[in-house]
C-alpha cells in the first residue's frame, strides 16, 4: 500500500486527485507523448517487466500500442521509493503500468485485474486444501512471509510467527528476489507453505521444477487486520484526465487480451465476490 502505501510502490511500480481538482485541471495542455507510447518501467522485475519485455506489464503495453499504432518507448528506473516521482512526475514516461488503487502519487485509472495474496505448496503436501492463512491446519508449520507486508499481520495473527521463515519485502529486484526465494524453499522443503502476494506466487511456482500448487487466499477481511486483496491500475499524471480517459477505453476494449495475458502468468484474478476469474472476459457476442 507508509507501510500499507509502499506495498503498492515495492510489488507493483507505484488518492488520485479529487474531482474538483480534475475539473479544475482538466483543461490544462498535457505532456503526454502522442507519437510513441511512453511507458515507466522496472528493470529486471518479473512477472511484471524486464528489459527483454518478458514480463505481463510488457505485453499489455504491446497490445495498446499496436491499437494506438505507435511504438513502445520505454524508461527504465529501479522500483521503490521516488519511480513515480523520478519517471511519470518529471514527464520522462506517460503511463506506469500498474499501480494499486487510491495511490495518492498518481491519476489513476479504472482497474484492470483484481487480485490478492496466495499460498504456495507442494503438491502431495496435504495442504493443498488450505485458502486461509488462519486455517488451523497451518499450526507447527514452517511458513515463509515477506515481514512487513500485510500478510505478516494475518501470519502473525495466527500465531505462526514462532515458526515463520521472514523475506525481505522492499528491494532493488535488480540484485535480490526474496519472492523467488520463497518459493525454491518451498520446492525444496526448507518451508512447508509460502505466503505471497498474487502475481509472485502464480509465476514462481511455474519456475525451476514441477510446478507447485497455488491457492489463492479468498477470505474476507478480518476486523483488525488489513485486507489481503486489491485493485490493480494504471497511472497518470494528476492533471491528464484526458489521458486517462484514452487509456480507461483501452483498458475497457481490451479486457479479455489482458485477462488472457494474466492468466498466462499465473495471476491469480478475482471479481468483486472474490471469485476466480478463470476465463478470459470478452465481449459476449450479439449473434
Amino acid at each position: 500500500m507508509r507501510t500499507r502505501a509502499v506495498f503498492a510502490t515495492a510489488l507493483i511500480g507505484l488518492v488520485a486527485a479529487s474531482s474538483g481538482a480534475e475539473a479544475a485541471e482538466g483543461h490544462l495542455a498535457d505532456a503526454v507523448n502522442r507519437k510513441v507510447l511512453r511507458v515507466c518501467a522496472t528493470p529486471s522485475n518479473l512477472p511484471y517487466s524486464n528489459e527483454k519485455g518478458e514480463g505481463f506489464e510488457n505485453k499489455i503495453a504491446q497490445v495498446f500500442a499496436e491499437d494506438l499504432k505507435r511504438p513502445v518507448e520505454y524508461t527504465w528506473f529501479p522500483q521503490g521509493m521516488g519511480f513515480v516521482r523520478k519517471t511519470l512526475t518529471e514527464k520522462r514516461c506517460d503511463l506506469v503500468m500498474g499501480t494499486v488503487q487510491a495511490d495518492e502519487f498518481t491519476l489513476n485509472t479504472n482497474h484492470y485485474y483484481r487480485t490478492t495474496y496466495a499460498l504456495v505448496t507442494k503438491p502431495g503436501s496435504g495442504l493443498e486444501d488450505v485458502t486461509s492463512i488462519l486455517d488451523p491446519k497451518l499450526k507447527g508449520k514452517k511458513v515463509g512471509i515477506q515481514a512487513s507486508s500485510p500478510a505478516a499481520d494475518y501470519v502473525a495473527k495466527a500465531g505462526l510467527m514462532p515458526n515463520a521463515k521472514s523475506y525481505l519485502f522492499i528491494v532493488d529486484t535488480r540484485y535480490e528476489n526474496p519472492m523467488q526465494d520463497m518459493v525454491n524453499d518451498v520446492r525444496s522443503g526448507e518451508i512447508d507453505i509460502g505466503v505471497l502476494w498474487g502475481p509472485h506466487a502464480g509465476f514462481y511456482a511455474k519456475q525451476g521444477g514441477e510446478p507447485l500448487h497455488v491457492a489463492p487466499v479468498l477470505e474476507q477481511k478480518q476486523p483488525g487486520l488489513p485486507r489481503l486483496e486489491y485493485r490493480i491500475t494504471m497511472g497518470v499524471r494528476a492533471n491528464e484526465t484526458a489521458w486517462k480517459h484514452e487509456i480507461n477505453n483501452l483498458i475497457a476494449k481490451h479486457q479479455g487480451d489482458i485477462d488472457k495475458i494474466l492468466l498466462e502468468y499465473g495471476v491469480p484474478i478475482i471479481d468483486e465476490d472474490n471469485k476466480l476469474i478463470t476465463e478470459p472476459r470478452y465481449p459476449k457476442s450479439t449473434n
